[in-house]
């Protein structure tokens, strides 16, 4: 898979793919900062979504990368950090 910039819209597309999402929830509004918890997306749907980025992007995500990264913009960061190794080899 490409290696490209992990980006907020490649994040909702995977949380709505693995774990589907709460239709009271907006995923297209200014989630960037909302807790994962707050949009509805707890532990195992976490699994199953660093899982899927996991795949798509060809990294390893270290174990604490999903329990320390409480927003989508932590995650989103924490992915692009692993992206670079990959962009320059």
């Amino acid at each position: 898979m490409p290696a490209h910039e992990f980006t907020l819209d490649d994040l909702k597309r995977i949380l709505r793919e693995g774990a589907g999402a709460d239709d009271a929830i907006d995923l297209d509004g200014d989630i960037l900062d909302t807790d994962f918890e707050s949009l509805g997306y707890e532990s195992l749907a976490m699994l199953e979504t660093g899982g899927r980025i996991e795949r798509e992007f060809d990294i390893t995500l270290d174990d604490d990368v999903l329990t320390d990264a409480k927003t989508p913009r932590e995650l989103i960061e924490a992915v692009n950090t692993m992206l670079v190794p990959a962009r320059i080899g």
